[in-house]
């Protein structure tokens, strides 16, 4: 846990498991506060962001609900998403805050936010954060192979990303996949696609050698994508 402290931790999270009765989500992220690490949510829409927030604060009083133009975080750029600006979730998570991001971009000359995947946004803050970790909560619980429909443990983002391009699989998916590759790409040390639904999917690693779905990092695998 030690490796941990001081540094991002970045979850996308899905409607499911973000307002789940039984989520261990809010034990999670507040067992992550306590131990130094800066978690940063990102929530799949604005109205579960802000729903989140509120679940969260009923018990510890500590998230904070942004949005892309709040500090300018999130601008709008031709290609999604322009340079993150990082000022304000330094800020917060050091003084023990959890943002919860809502998945819209700034746009400085247009009439309002424009809503982009919060996979994508996930991906640019974990990149911009350098975050230890990248989780992207998936009901899948991670990318199944073909013949034995079991999750593939671990995959290259090379790998990843051409499964995202060639193989067949769901659209919300194909996006976690490509943004967990390219957010390992960015400088994130190893991203998670797991089942958020599954007690302390976000934490278990950290706890033990074993680690769930299907973890993108560095590392060579020769799997099926090779």
């Amino acid at each position: 846990m030690q490796g941990f402290a001081g540094k991002a931790f970045v979850v996308r999270v899905d409607e499911v498991s973000a307002l789940a009765e039984r989520s261990t989500l809010i034990a999670d992220l507040a067992f992550l506060a306590e131990h130094g690490i800066h978690p940063i949510v990102v929530a799949p829409t604005p109205q579960t962001g802000r729903a989140l927030v509120r679940t969260i604060n009923r018990g510890c009083n500590t998230a904070v609900g942004l949005s892309g133009a709040d500090a300018a975080m999130l601008p709008r750029s031709p290609r999604g998403i322009g340079t993150v600006q990082t000022g304000i979730l330094e800020t917060l998570t050091a003084a023990g805050y959890i943002p919860v991001i809502e998945p819209t971009v700034f746009s400085a000359f247009g009439p309002a936010d424009e809503i982009l995947a919060a996979d994508e946004v996930a991906c640019a803050i974990a990149g911009a954060t350098t975050a230890v970790r990248a989780i992207f909560f998936h009901a899948l619980g991670g990318v199944l192979d073909p013949q034995t429909e079991a999750p593939i443990s671990e995959l290259t983002p090379a790998e990843a990303l051409t499964i995202a391009d060639e193989w067949e699989v769901s659209d919300d998916l194909r996006t976690a996949i490509r943004a967990a590759a390219l957010g390992v790409r960015a400088g994130v040390e190893a991203a998670q696609i797991v089942d958020g639904r599954i007690a302390h999917a976000t934490i278990v690693e950290l706890l033990t050698a074993h680690h769930l779905g299907t973890r993108v990092t560095g590392s060579v695998f020769t799997g099926r994508a090779a």
